[in-house]
């Protein structure tokens, strides 16, 4: 027997977010299905290896495709955030960004694209391509046309296609191989708040206001609110422009300035501007998206990506999360 993966007090918060009747009459095994869901996540099986008890494989897949589609995951997260905070235990006197990367496995590889879109995605590079060329190649500049090899122009379609299948699974290269990297935020409490998915190459810095956006904390009455009092970071997004979007936000800044970043300050003297400085105690508690990265990671379809399409890796990631709300919310019901 496999062990139970929701409690009943955990099941009365998740059914209202269930699109009962939209896809046709659910069965009496709504429950099981979506633990079947929970166990495929939370152990990296695959779908064909589910155990009996949550039905057929193919019953839950197709129940996870349509959740998924329909937002099913990212509204359960957003409903048990809401409910947090009309029980007054969302703290956001502090937020804590940070990112994680997760290695793809070979089945994350090989994401189905429509050959319409793959032409209009190779057309918008190639036109890329030629923006940032300038004046061409020594051929070109000479006033001699080259002949073009179709075998070579073969293996760059090739080659570029490929590269364009990675772009759009948000699958990129790195000395693990393939990988995906997951920006989040977390509260004071080390609970998510927010997810970005992107290429396992890509830089932290540039995600910092996305992540930071996406923030948001639905009260009992009021706008929802989507400015914490202080943003915690590593050296990594030590950077103007996060510090002003900061600064133009009136949110404190709690990111430590790199070495270099000091030196060039220094360097240029009063145009430099003042030094940059940070709350050493409020940085201490940036461990807590340390801490929260750890628990999402216990879950071994989490810690390792074995979906082809970046969706449905970014449902299991709202999933992880909803699971940690729940067990939150649900003690202090009890």
């Amino acid at each position: 027997m496999t062990r139970v993966q929701l409690t009943d007090p955990d099941w009365e918060f998740i059914e209202p977010y269930l699109p009962i009747g939209e896809y046709g009459p659910y069965s009496e095994r709504l429950r099981q299905q979506f633990e079947g869901v929970i166990w495929r996540f939370k152990t990296g099986g695959q779908w064909r290896e589910m155990p009996t008890e949550f039905g057929a494989w193919s019953t839950v897949h197709n129940r996870f495709r349509q959740w998924r589609d329909a937002g099913v995951f990212e509204a359960l997260l957003e409903g048990l955030i809401t409910e947090a905070a009309k029980r007054g235990e969302v703290d956001l006197s502090l937020v804590s960004i940070d990112s994680t990367t997760a290695r793809a496995h070979h089945d994350a590889a090989g994401m189905h694209l429509d050959e319409d879109v793959v032409t209009a995605l190779e057309k918008a590079a190639a036109e890329e391509e030629k923006a940032r060329s300038k004046g061409g190649g020594l051929e070109e500049q000479n006033g001699q046309e080259t002949e073009s090899d179709p075998a070579l122009e073969e293996r760059r379609r090739i080659r570029r296609r490929r590269k364009l299948r990675l772009k759009a699974a948000l699958l990129g290269r790195s000395r693990g191989g393939q990988t995906s990297k997951v920006h989040l935020a977390a509260d004071r409490k080390c609970r998510p708040l927010a997810f970005i998915l992107t290429t396992g190459q890509a830089a932290d810095s540039p995600q910092f206001i996305p992540v930071l956006k996406k923030v948001r904390v639905r009260g009992p009455v009021g706008r929802p609110r989507i400015r914490p009092d202080a943003v915690a970071g590593g050296k990594a997004y030590s950077s103007r422009g996060n510090r002003a979007h900061l600064r133009k936000r009136r949110i404190k800044a709690v990111i430590p300035e790199k070495k270099d970043q000091a030196a060039n300050r220094k360097k240029k003297g009063s145009r430099g501007g003042r030094p940059v400085s940070h709350d050493a105690d409020l940085y201490k508690e940036r461990n807590t998206v340390e801490r929260l990265i750890n628990k999402l990671i216990a879950w071994r379809g989490i810690a390792t990506r074995y979906d082809k399409t970046p969706d449905s890796y970014l449902a299991g990631l709202h999933l992880r999360a909803s699971m940690i709300w729940i067990k939150d919310v649900t003690r202090t019901t009890r």
